[in-house]
């Protein structure tokens, strides 16, 4: 079989089974097994790619995930993330635009963490979106902060996503993470220059109103009360691993048990909301397993086939320049998530991607730092992005798909401001990781 027909066959079941409904983690476990019988051999086979996906579920690398995950949700549930959020706002005092501000900061704290931005978008929006709309905020300025925390969140670690994707691609997990500490920063720094800016030009965007003066001790106490422990877990867990201290795993397990002490220490650890951390981690754990699953075998499947190295030797047939097929990728990582989600694209894109990344000599850490963002990109995208519709769903009635597009085209601009100074300048990304 020519390898477009192989290609042709496995991602048009996938995208056929997809479509009639089924789990995007089953749809490939079945797509999988069809491709086994026909170019495996039948049986024998199937028995052989069931045993290679579980082999790349004993993987180490894997390690990080639930661990990430679960510092997230007791991060949320013991209600340390709420103490973080009330102190940053009243620290900002009256400042133009506050709450903003706090969408950004607090945001990417919870969003890092929890590893799912349709679940974050989906928190922030209900929690905050009210919140500004009551203090007179025009819509841009309430929804647009939530809508660009997302790009913050997958870069700076730790990113259960970004472990994910390393795993993924066979790819150094600390190598990725502290690659994103540099381009986070600096897209932190875009995103509260766009809403100084944004208050500058429209003061009446984000109106100023009565807040509790603070006197220095006052604020002295609530920094070091409830910034400075939430905060010195993930900078200790991220400096960690940048000082080779810790390996992923064990910045994870740290930062775990870093959170669960501060639980304790401020009496939110209960058995409920032990419970609820647990069975959250849990269910997106699973979900993560079956996709890496997946993807294993998904992966073998295309090299037994013929399909990658006919892929790539097709993509490379044209003589584009690397950054023309660069942004070839970028385009078609924009198009599917208007329609489908960040683990599913990668499940569908990693195999094929990075192995054409690696023919055209970029860096793999590099590459997959480019592929987060577009990914968080793709979801913002109008018409279609998924996170837009999402904030359609929490946000209050009156607010339309058209405020909601206008909101984000701003921090898009900013994401794609970072893709463009990584293209130009890749030792922010490279010069942590030392590569």
């Amino acid at each position: 079989m020519e390898w477009y027909a192989a290609l042709g066959l496995l991602l048009g079941t996938i995208m056929l089974l997809m479509g009639i409904g089924m789990p995007v983690a089953l749809a490939f476990l079945a797509a999988n097994i069809v491709g086994a019988w026909i170019f495996m051999g039948g049986e024998a086979g199937i028995t052989q790619l069931l045993n290679n996906g579980f082999g790349s579920l004993t993987s180490f690398a894997l390690v990080p995930i639930p661990l990430f995950l679960l510092m997230g949700e007791i991060f949320f549930f013991t209600g340390l993330g709420a103490r973080m959020f009330n102190a940053i706002d009243k620290l900002l005092g009256r400042l133009p635009g506050r709450l903003a501000y706090v969408t950004v900061i607090g945001g990417t704290g919870f969003s890092t963490l929890s590893g799912s931005s349709m679940g974050s978008t989906a928190l922030l929006g209900s929690l905050m979106v009210p919140e500004m709309n009551a203090r007179g905020y025009k819509t841009h300025m309430s929804v647009g902060p939530i809508l660009g925390t997302g790009g913050l969140a997958i870069i700076i670690p730790p990113s259960a996503l970004a472990v994910l994707l390393a795993t993924l691609a066979q790819i150094d997990v600390g190598a990725l993470l502290i690659a994103g500490i540099i381009p986070g920063l600096i897209l932190a720094c875009l995103y509260i220059g766009l809403i100084w800016v944004q208050t500058r030009m429209d003061p009446s965007a984000a109106p100023a109103y009565e807040v509790e003066e603070l006197g220095l001790g006052e604020k002295l106490k609530l920094i070091l009360r409830d910034v400075v422990p939430m905060l010195s877990v993930m900078v200790l867990t991220i400096f960690g691993m940048i000082g080779g201290l810790f390996t992923p795993s064990e910045a994870a397990a740290f930062g775990a048990l870093g959170v669960l002490i501060l639980a304790v220490i401020y009496r939110g650890l209960t058995w409920d909301s032990m419970k609820k951390s647990i069975v959250g981690a849990l269910k997106v754990t699973l979900m993560a397993y079956l996709i890496v699953f997946g993807s294993a075998t998904f992966s073998q499947l295309l090299a037994f086939s013929g399909a990658s190295r006919g892929l790539i030797d097709w993509a490379t047939g044209y003589e584009l320049a690397p950054i023309a097929m660069l942004l070839v990728m970028f385009g078609v990582l924009l198009v599917l998530g208007m329609f489908m989600e960040q683990i599913s694209m990668m499940l569908l894109t990693v195999p094929i991607f990075f192995p054409l990344a690696a023919s055209l000599g970029f860096d793999p850490v590099w590459f997959g730092l480019i592929m987060l963002l577009a990914l968080e990109i793709s979801f913002t995208t109008p018409p279609f992005g998924l996170l837009l519709f999402v904030m359609k769903g929490v946000a209050p009635p009156q607010t339309t798909m058209r405020e909601i597009y206008t909101a984000a085209m701003p921090f898009i601009g900013c994401s794609l401001l970072l893709v463009a100074l990584l293209i130009l300048f890749p030792g922010l990304a490279l010069w942590l990781p030392g590569r």
